[in-house]
């Protein structure tokens, strides 16, 4: 495949701003894999790239860093260490690659790097901490990708990445979700693929909370059993009365609102578990004396971590992720900036956006 020597990619400036120059194209390691993009999406964690309050300090100088984590395309170059993957082989990321030194990666636990941010040491997280997705090409490591079946497309595939974060947060549970209650705080595109996935992982009832009517309406079609709208109703309430008063056995919140926290232990029965998939925007106050009380376990999960794109590549590739309801806008790439304010203004119902790359 021939590999010019730049290429267009997208750049944060200023706190808020976003657009696209031209980069050298990056060179891929011994180890690493030189892909070109062709389809990446944008999540609430580019938005808070884009505003740069990700970082928490000043962060990259405007104009030289590429975001963007979830990102399918083509191989197109491998270092000298790499077999397990071909040149023309269509593959999709995962964006966290820890630093495989620490306790915390030997244990599996790489999305809880202990050299989180340290390039030097070997960690990485595309498009959060190294230069990621939203470009003509990306240097992934070998261990972050993985090859797609011809029947799924390059957008199913970009998908894969945020059902990654969904299987990463049945794992923590440690229990079979067969023949359990679920209930959903927040119908985004993570909650959403939480209700299909509960549902083919075989629970037993599934709820979806949230505010926005069409957005639950999808999670009908994903096989939620019961929809609460909290605008208009109490959804602990609800929850507890679809559950004969007990609570949900599993309870995960994918919302990130102030008050989901609490809403969440209120759900749980007795001995359940919560599951904070969401990032909050601010701290949150909850009622932790009632989990203490009634022995509710809260788990958090941080993206796609434990090898999760891989399951959830299973889960698509057997029929049983369905993903295209989701994907409501394309942008080109040179128009990022309105791709950003469409996502983050939800314009026009906007779920996930995705940024054609290459064609």
């Amino acid at each position: 495949m021939s590999i010019p020597d730049t290429m267009l990619a997208a750049v944060i400036g200023e706190p808020g701003i976003i657009g696209t120059t031209t980069l050298p194209v990056p060179r891929p390691g011994p180890e690493d894999v030189l892909v070109r993009v062709h389809r990446a999406s944008l999540c609430g964690t580019d938005l808070k790239v884009r505003s740069r309050r990700f970082f928490g300090g000043a962060g990259p100088a405007p104009g030289t860093f590429v975001p963007g984590h979830e990102y399918a395309g083509v191989v197109a170059a491998v270092g000298s260490a790499v077999d397990e993957f071909a040149v023309g082989d269509r593959v999709v990321t995962e964006a966290h690659r820890g630093c495989m030194r620490c306790v915390n990666c030997l244990s599996g636990s790489y999305t809880d790097c202990l050299n989180y941010g340290n390039p030097a040491k070997g960690h990485r997280t595309l498009g959060m901490t190294v230069n990621g997705g939203f470009a003509e090409y990306v240097v992934n490591h070998v261990s972050t990708l993985y090859r797609l079946p011809d029947d799924i497309d390059f957008d199913s595939a970009v998908m894969l990445t945020t059902a990654g974060t969904v299987m990463h947060a049945y794992d923590v549970l440690d229990s079979l979700l067969v023949g359990a209650t679920v209930a959903v705080i927040g119908p985004g595109p993570i909650g959403l693929l939480a209700v299909q996935v509960a549902r083919q992982l075989g629970a037993d009832l599934v709820t979806l909370a949230g505010t926005r009517p069409d957005r639950l309406e999808i999670g009908k079609q994903f096989g939620a059993d019961h929809l609460f709208n909290v605008r208009d109703e109490d959804a602990v309430a609800a929850v507890r009365e679809v559950t004969g008063g007990r609570g949900a056995d599993v309870v995960v919140e994918c919302s990130g609102a102030a008050s989901a926290v609490d809403d969440a232990i209120h759900m749980a029965k007795r001995s359940g578990k919560v599951v904070l998939a969401g990032f909050f925007e601010q701290p949150v106050s909850a009622d932790l004396n009632h989990a203490v009380m009634n022995g509710i376990s809260i788990h958090t999960v941080r993206g796609e971590g434990a090898g999760s794109v891989a399951r959830a590549l299973s889960l698509a590739s057997h029929g049983r992720l369905h993903t295209a309801d989701l994907v409501t806008h394309h942008f080109p790439l040179e128009n990022i900036a309105e791709a950003f304010d469409t996502y983050a203004e939800r314009r026009d119902n906007a779920i996930k956006v995705m940024l054609d790359v290459v064609e």
